[in-house]
């Protein structure tokens, strides 16, 4: 699983309706390059370097699984359509749009198109200063200083006016409003890479399945008939074992909490996978559990088909799941949507993921999370 990058950004225009462009292209970053998560104020700034119409400035972070030289691929591109014209003249110029990437991580990178951090930062009172408004536990990785330090040892002696606040586009999808969100699909449908993702970019706690610990999982899949009891036992037994301790460690009326499973999906596979006698033992062991469990707020089901899930197994190369039948998948999937119909006091909101890919496309992200907030409104 793929984690995010960090990625600090800073953003000013000094020509036309400087906030209308600023505020544009925040919303071309988020839509195209990553996830904004927080925005600063807006400052009004002199020209640095050069005379010229005072600038209007911004800094974000945004989250991104991209590599730092892709996002400023993207960066440039997204300038230029944005009316950004670079010319080789010397020295600094006026701009509709000017995008430079201040941190990426903690990296340390020097090639001859990028220099991470930017070179300039510290001197530079413009960018300094909406940074610190971003409150981020971040270091200079060559200078070791936070912002606060490098904000005291500055040279430049510019005045940096606040001039409004700026949205930040995460603000229209008010997940936090739930306390407990369940991600559920198939095998393969992406649910603890969108559960994480989910939860680093709305600042979450995290329950996720500690499926590759099950040491009768590559036994089942060579011996279903054998090892189906034992294996569905196993995942209950560690299911409620888990949930109760991390469930305990937080204030459901208060933490925001993310879990890439809910333990009803115990009974769904144990339903596809025992036989008959073995899963009336089960479902009654099952009952006694689930009593004490607390319900989701919000129960979300990636639905992918399954072409697509074997695809994605296949990619991801655990080999005891590369001889998975469709078949199979096919009853988990058919086991989750008969399960879903029949819960009348769940908050339940099934997502078609089928042609989506979260990970590689912003506006597949953007997509569920639009599908949240349509659900939240309802």
């Amino acid at each position: 699983m793929k984690s995010q990058h960090q990625v600090i950004l800073s953003i000013g225009s000094n020509q036309g309706n400087r906030l209308e462009n600023i505020e544009h292209c925040l919303q071309v970053i988020h839509q195209e390059i990553g996830t904004v998560i927080k925005v600063s104020k807006l400052y009004e700034t002199p020209a640095w370097g050069f005379e010229s119409d005072a600038f209007c400035n911004c800094a974000l972070v945004l989250h991104t699984f991209n590599s730092a030289h892709k996002v400023l691929t993207q960066i440039l591109k997204m300038e230029k359509r944005l009316g950004r014209l670079r010319t080789k003249a010397q020295g600094y110029q006026s701009r509709t749009i000017d995008v430079d990437m201040i941190a990426f991580d903690s990296e340390v990178i020097t090639t001859e198109k990028l220099q991470i951090p930017h070179p300039l930062m510290q001197n530079r009172n413009f960018v300094l200063l909406p940074v610190q408004d971003l409150n981020l536990d971040w270091k200079h990785p060559i200078l070791q200083k936070n912002i606060s330090e490098l904000l005291a040892l500055s040279p430049d002696e510019s005045v940096c006016t606040v001039v409004q606040n700026l949205v930040n586009p995460l603000q229209n999808v008010p997940l936090e409003q739930f306390n407990y969100v369940a991600f559920e699909g198939n095998i393969g449908a992406g649910k603890t890479t969108l559960a994480t993702k989910i939860s680093e970019d709305f600042n979450a706690k995290t329950v996720l399945e500690r499926f590759a610990d099950n040491p009768f999982l590559p036994k089942f899949y060579k011996d279903q008939n054998r090892y189906a009891f034992p294996l569905e036992m196993s995942f209950l037994a560690d299911r409620y074992q888990q949930l109760s301790d991390d469930l305990a460690q937080f204030d459901l009326f208060k933490d925001f909490l993310v879990a890439d499973y809910h333990i009803f999906k115990s009974l769904i596979f144990a339903k596809i996978t025992l036989a008959e006698d073995e899963y009336r033992l089960y479902r009654n062991l099952f009952d006694i559990i689930y009593r004490e469990m607390p319900k989701p707020d919000l129960y979300i089901y990636l639905y992918q088909n399954s072409e697509r899930l074997l695809q994605n197994i296949k990619k991801r190369g655990r080999s005891y799941e590369q001889k998975i039948p469709a078949e199979y998948l096919d009853k988990i999937n058919s086991g989750y949507l008969d399960y879903i119909k029949s819960q009348t006091d769940l908050n339940v909101l099934i997502i078609d993921v089928s042609d989506r890919d979260f990970v590689k496309n912003q506006a597949d992200y953007l997509f569920i999370l639009d599908q949240i907030q349509q659900k939240i409104k309802q």
